[in-house]
C-alpha cells in the first residue's frame, strides 16, 4: 500500500472513525506550540538581566550638570566722557541711565554728544550698578553735620568728581579685570573723526578704532579710545557695543561673538 493511501486511513475504533491524517496535524501544533512557550520561557532570564543592568546602571554626573550660562552684572549707568587732551578741563559728559534696576526698563539715552571740530579727546567709559545706593544716600543724609560739610567741600571740586561719588559699584573696574572676556565696539556717523576714520569697527572688527588700552593677550578692550574730530556734523550718531565674549574672543572677534551687555546709540554733533 502507498503511504499517500496510508495517511488517509480510517480505523475503526469504538464505533468511530479517526482520521490519520488529522492526529498527525494535531500533534505537529502541540508541538509547536510546546516548543514557543519554552521560547517565551527563555526570554525571561534575559528580560530580568536586562532591567537589573539598568537598575544598577550609575548615573552620569554630567547629565546633570546644566548648561554653562555667563553672569551679568547689571548696569544701571553708563558714562561716556569725552576730555580734550589740550584743555583738561573742557570735559563732556553724556549718560545713560536704567531708572528701575531689574525692572522692564532698558538703558536710556539722556544726553547727545556735542564735539568741538578740530579737536583729540579721550573717550573714558565709567559702568555702574547703582540700584541699591539710593538708600545708602539717604543714611549718609541723617550721620550729621560733619559729614554734611565733608559734602558741601566735596562740591566744590566739580559736577564730574560729585557724578563718581554719587554712584555705588564700579563694574567697569570688574569688566577691566575680565578684560579677556569683554570688547567695546563703536560706530559713528562716516568721517564725523579724522582719527579714527570711516564709521567705526562694528559692521567689520577689523576697521580702525584708536583703543588705549588691551587685555592680556594684547586684544583691545574698549574703557579708553582717543578720538579726533573732523567736520561739522548734525543729528549725527555714536553707537557703543560692550561684548561679553567669555572663550571666543580673539584678536577678530566682533559684535556676533558673545553676548551684549549693552547696545547704547548716541546723537551726535560736531560744531
Amino acid at each position: 500500500m502507498l503511504l499517500e493511501e496510508i495517511s488517509y486511513l480510517h480505523l475503526p475504533i469504538n464505533s468511530k472513525t479517526i482520521n490519520l491524517n488529522t492526529n498527525f496535524k494535531i500533534r505537529k501544533m502541540k508541538t509547536n506550540q510546546t516548543i514557543q512557550k519554552i521560547k517565551n520561557y527563555s526570554k525571561i532570564p534575559v528580560l530580568a538581566l536586562a532591567i537589573l543592568l539598568t537598575g544598577c546602571k550609575k548615573d552620569d554626573p554630567d547629565d546633570d550638570v546644566p548648561a554653562e550660562e555667563h553672569d551679568h552684572e547689571m548696569i544701571t549707568d553708563v558714562d561716556l566722557i569725552f576730555t580734550n587732551d589740550a584743555d583738561p578741563s573742557d570735559v563732556v559728559v553724556v549718560s545713560a541711565v536704567d531708572p528701575d534696576g531689574e525692572g522692564v526698563a532698558e538703558l536710556t539715552i539722556e544726553d547727545a554728544i556735542n564735539l568741538d571740530t578740530g579737536k583729540t579727546y579721550t573717550l573714558t567709559l565709567e559702568i555702574w550698578n547703582d540700584h541699591d545706593d539710593h538708600d545708602d544716600h539717604d543714611d549718609h543724609d541723617d550721620e550729621g553735620q560733619h559729614e554734611e560739610e565733608d559734602h558741601d567741600d566735596h562740591d566744590e571740586e566739580g559736577d564730574h568728581d560729585d557724578h563718581d561719588e554719587d554712584h555705588g559699584e564700579n563694574i567697569g573696574e570688574e569688566i577691566a579685570e575680565e578684560a579677556d572676556e569683554h570688547q567695546v565696539f563703536f560706530s559713528f556717523t562716516n568721517d564725523a573723526f579724522s582719527s579714527p576714520s570711516g564709521n567705526g569697527n562694528i559692521d567689520n572688527s577689523s576697521d580702525a578704532i584708536n583703543y588705549l588700552d588691551e587685555d592680556s593677550n594684547g586684544y583691545p578692550l574698549g574703557l579708553e579710545t582717543s578720538w579726533t574730530t573732523s567736520s561739522v556734523v548734525s543729528d549725527g550718531t555714536f553707537k557703543v557695543v560692550l561684548m561679553h565674549q567669555p572663550d571666543v574672543k580673539t584678536s577678530s572677534s566682533g559684535v556676533n561673538d558673545g553676548d551684549a551687555d549693552f547696545e547704547l546709540e548716541f546723537k551726535l554733533n560736531i560744531q
